[in-house]
């Protein structure tokens, strides 16, 4: 009898116990907003653009799901008021970053990207997009701040032609960076020619995927990532814009998530809700571990980087890089192929400095400007989708 009584209160502990774990994984789905409708995910359904009647609004509607520095979204449009096929896009300096991008380069590559996905649409719902870059002229970079605010990155006016069929609109609706595992597999000498030939007159795409040039970029790679992860007002200002759960996603819809260190799934929703109750995970020497983590993850399985340069590194060559980012993003969709950014090298803060010298004494000796660093590789998996805002907050008020 005292045997079938110990099994008993054995028992009756064992599912006390398994109840207190089920109630604290509900209560951290809860905290995470497990059952809140994911609004911020809105612009990435591919009918979401026909809800403008405008194809101006429509156009912008895809440019916003375009890369940019920090999930930043860092665009203005202004719709021209006399011209019913014209905008401009205006930089928001609003959205500057200043301690990791303090020259704003970052933010003009930014503007690009958002121009090339506008043209790849405007091909799709049948419009020619004319692209001039500062039609008001350039930015006076003693005041850039005024400037952004007052002369617009580019004019684009909108030329009907009628829909035509473009292989890379779908990949507009993939996401733009994947961080997970890429496959050891070499790029085919097809898949080169490809990407090689989105290269043009002072701009240009390289490939590394010999041996010794991954090496050497890896070792760039984790050293900018260590750099970075000890310069704590860097790390402040990401920290800063960290979106702990579905509550803040939807009320911020842009800047990072748990998303973007690489988790998937429900334990999307476990960490939200531990990082929710407990910040320090993601904050201070936690995160700066963190990073350095899963940047050595991402550079243990890369088969390959891609390099885009500028002869110069004018405010045009700049946005004129970000179009070519965001085509090289397209094409390696289509190519079956994904990539992620590991630029911390070529940040321009003074902690980076040495390194930044030393990655372009190695690979632009000619002088050129190393506008973006980029692992490129077969994913294993693919990635969640990213935050973005309403299109209608980009709009300015006339």
């Amino acid at each position: 009898m005292k045997k079938k009584g110990v099994k008993k209160t054995v028992l009756i502990i064992l599912c006390s116990l398994g109840a207190v774990i089920l109630a604290a994984f509900l209560s951290l789905f809860l905290i995470s907003g497990i059952f809140v409708p994911k609004n911020y995910l809105e612009p990435w359904d591919k009918n979401y653009a026909q809800k403008f009647e405008d194809p101006r609004i429509q156009l912008a509607a895809h440019g916003l799901l375009a890369a940019n520095g920090h999930n930043m979204q860092p665009w203005k449009i202004q719709l021209d008021k006399n011209d019913p096929r014209v905008f401009y896009l205006y930089a928001d300096s609003s959205r500057m970053t200043n301690e990791v991008d303090p020259y704003s380069r970052q933010m003009m590559v930014t503007q690009g990207t958002f121009l090339d996905y506008v043209q790849v649409a405007g091909e799709k719902i049948g419009y020619r997009t004319d692209i001039s870059l500062f039609p008001n002229g350039v930015y006076n970079e003693k005041n850039l701040r005024g400037s952004m605010d007052t002369k617009p990155v580019a004019k684009i006016t909108l030329r009907k032609t009628g829909p035509l069929q473009s292989p890379l609109y779908n990949a507009l609706f993939v996401p733009d960076t994947n961080r997970g595992p890429y496959k050891p597999d070499a790029l085919t000498a097809a898949q080169i020619s490809r990407l090689d030939s989105l290269s043009e007159p002072g701009l240009s795409v390289k490939i590394y995927q010999d041996k010794a040039d991954v090496s050497r970029l890896d070792d760039y790679a984790m050293k900018g990532a260590v750099v970075e992860s000890g310069v704590q007002r860097v790390m402040d200002e990401s920290a800063r814009i960290f979106r702990a759960n579905e509550y803040q996603k939807n009320k911020y819809r842009y800047g990072f998530s748990v998303e973007g260190q690489g988790t998937s799934g429900i334990m999307v929703h476990l960490l939200q809700g531990l990082v929710t109750l407990f910040p320090s995970m993601n904050s201070g020497k936690a995160a700066s571990d963190l990073f350095v983590k899963s940047t050595q993850a991402s550079v243990d399985s890369t088969p390959a980087y891609v390099m885009i340069q500028t002869k110069d590194n004018s405010r045009k060559s700049q946005v004129k890089s970000g179009m070519l980012y965001s085509r090289l993003i397209l094409e390696a969709n289509h190519l079956g192929l994904a990539v992620q950014p590991l630029s911390q090298v070529l940040e321009e803060y003074p902690e980076m400095r040495q390194l930044y010298n030393g990655i372009h004494r190695d690979y632009a000796p000619d002088g050129g400007t190393i506008q973006m660093l980029v692992r490129i590789g077969k994913p294993v998996q693919n990635v969640p989708q990213t935050m973005r805002r309403d299109v209608m907050d980009l709009i300015m008020k006339n």
